[in-house]
């Protein structure tokens, strides 16, 4: 086998794994695409039902913007870091990359514990999702998105793991892109929570 055949069938691999993450990575973005039906139809039920209280407690009554505010913040400066470390994962500094992730985990984290109290709270007060059709939405699409969020902390566990055992390969550059798009899907999809579900609730009222 000649040096130029070799070369050659170096050139057709390197094609042949490029394909494959092109089509992974569409797979990823058409998978966010549904997951936009599925948050449009929560918003479509939401704007629907906000006002059906039943007699019970409205937004403006229920909710508290400076903690609203403190969760977007949290999300927003998560989302920032996660992007830090997506260039660096891009540059293969696995140290910063590393120490990027952790940081957006810690702040997902402290995201969702802030979220939960809150549905804890809400709960506890007779203010559940069975109170009304309100609260029904409420928690249905805040869930989701907290859901949602659970999941993607999963997968930064996942791939930490991965890195710590491992090295920063171009499969686990790839593996980190589609995790930054969820991540940073999931930011948006907070900003039209925060407008639609508290501002606008607290207007409304």
């Amino acid at each position: 086998m000649t040096e130029t055949d070799v070369l050659t069938r170096k050139d057709i691999l390197k094609e042949e794994r490029m394909q494959r993450d092109s089509t992974r990575i569409f797979g990823f973005w058409v998978y966010l695409m549904t997951d936009c039906v599925l948050f449009a139809g929560l918003f479509a039920v939401y704007a629907v039902l906000h006002n059906n209280t039943f007699g019970g407690p409205s937004a403006k009554s229920l909710f508290s913007l400076h903690l609203v505010l403190t969760e977007t913040l949290i999300l927003l400066t998560s989302s920032f870091i996660c992007g830090l470390g997506i260039v660096a994962a891009h540059h293969h500094n696995k140290r910063l990359t590393i120490v990027a992730f952790l940081l957006t985990m810690m702040l997902g984290l402290a995201f969702v514990g802030l979220e939960f109290g809150d549905f804890y709270h809400l709960a506890s007060i007779g203010d559940s999702w069975r109170r009304s059709a309100f609260l029904s939405a409420y928690f249905t699409l805040v869930g989701t998105h907290g859901l949602h969020i659970c999941v993607g902390l999963l997968w930064m566990a996942v791939m930490m793991f991965r890195l710590l055992k491992g090295k920063l390969t171009q499969s686990n550059i790839r593996r980190l892109t589609m995790l930054g798009l969820f991540w940073h899907f999931l930011d948006v999809v907070w900003i039209f929570i925060f407008t639609i579900v508290y501002l606008m609730g607290a207007v409304r009222a």
